[in-house]
């Protein structure tokens, strides 16, 4: 490989809340694999493009140039096969952020909205934080992969305004199908519900999964759907606070502009701007040895588990470096299994019920770290066993 995964970065003392347990009520000595960013140094393209910028010491009011434009266009282009438009952009500071302002934008109080759970918890926060009543579509957990119960899924839409769809799915690591992305389309077309897409993770997926985006398969699609993307998962940015929403439809767009207007925003972070840039124009084979190293500590999580704790199973991920572990057999209540995980392991991951419906007995680890650091969580896990 020509890029190095396996040095480890102190990041204790740098503003992580990564690596600041005791503020967030966990001992001081638990290894961190619980929030959704890598323990890796960006791209080299990056911190070059960074350092660049630094040096020119000034930092005023920026917008995106030309450029900027034709390097985020490339990558969905070159990567997803999906022709994307300037003017579809809209630029924010985060996916989260973007669901919670398509969700003021497309809904009213009370307005019902889908989610599938298990997933990530800003989804049922932005529905409910914002007085819209939650609907859960709850997937389909059987023989170590999730599906979609889509009898269920209509009775669900045909209740709804809006659909937040999580692709790849978090935490399950569920690539959606073509014929998955197409049945779920197709009735939210038939009851006028517009779709809210989380794309985030599409950039980490492991062979011979294949990330589609939902809107390039469909016209009718495209047009009732708000995409969200950011490089932050895929290149490590999340501090830099940058997402790419695209929507195409230009009565969509310019709701979701006035609901943005509306929050005192306006132009994006310069630095979010040059990372973007020079990740998605220089990044690609640094993400595609980074896939390679991910999907390497994966089965390593995979066989430890099977030849050391056997009660304890990898629910195998087509995408994201989000490992969710059934722990079931176990036979601790979600509480108990919480406590012996950050009591006696002295690991810090998220609790499965933050997720929602269907994820007691589970626990989310982040697997984006050096192979080292993993393994070393995963002596600290045979210490399960104790409870």
């Amino acid at each position: 490989m020509k890029y190095d995964f396996d040095t480890s970065i102190e990041r204790k003392n740098t503003n992580s809340i990564k690596y600041d347990p005791v503020s967030r009520g966990k001992p001081e000595d638990v290894l961190p694999l619980w929030v959704a960013d890598m323990d890796f140094a960006v791209p080299p393209c990056v911190q070059d493009a960074l350092t660049t910028r630094a040096r020119h010491g000034v930092f005023g009011y920026s917008e995106p140039g030309v450029s900027y434009y034709s390097a985020v266009q490339n990558w969905f282009k070159n990567r997803f096969n999906w022709n994307t438009e300037k003017e579809w952009l809209c630029i924010t500071p985060g996916v989260v952020n973007a669901l919670y302002l398509a969700v003021r934008a497309f809904t009213k109080p009370g307005d019902s909205i889908v989610i599938q759970q298990p997933v990530y918890y800003p989804f049922a926060s932005s529905v409910q934080k914002t007085g819209r009543t939650l609907l859960v579509n709850e997937l389909v957990y059987k023989d170590g992969i999730y599906t979609i119960d889509f009898e269920d899924f209509e009775n669900q839409i045909r209740r709804a305004k809006l659909f937040i769809l999580c692709n790849p799915h978090n935490p399950a690591g569920r690539v959606w199908t073509q014929d998955e992305l197409f049945r779920m389309g197709e009735i939210c077309l038939r009851y006028g519900v517009k779709v809210i897409a989380d794309e985030i993770h599409q950039d980490i997926i492991f062979s011979p999964n294949k990330h589609l985006v939902f809107a390039g398969l469909d016209e009718r699609f495209n047009d009732i759907t708000i995409t969200c993307t950011a490089p932050s998962k895929t290149f490590n940015l999340a501090g830099l606070h940058h997402a790419n929403i695209f929507i195409s439809d230009e009565r969509l767009r310019a709701s979701f502009k006035q609901e943005y207007d509306s929050c005192g925003l306006s132009q994006p972070n310069i630095m979010g701007l040059i990372s973007c840039e020079a990740g998605y124009t220089d990044g690609a084979r640094w993400l595609d040895e980074l896939i390679i190293y991910l999907a390497d500590n994966m089965a390593l999580l995979d066989n430890f588990l099977k030849t050391n704790i056997p009660k304890i199973k990898l629910v195998k991920p087509q995408g994201t470096y989000l490992a969710w572990l059934d722990c079931r057999e176990l036979g601790l209540s979600s509480k108990e299994l919480d406590a012996a995980i950050t009591q006696k392991c002295k690991l810090w991951l998220n609790d499965g019920p933050m997720f929602g419906k269907g994820g007691s007995g589970f626990q989310r680890m982040n697997a984006a770290c050096p192979r080292s650091f993993l393994q070393s969580a995963l002596e600290r896990l045979r210490n399960i066993g104790l409870v």
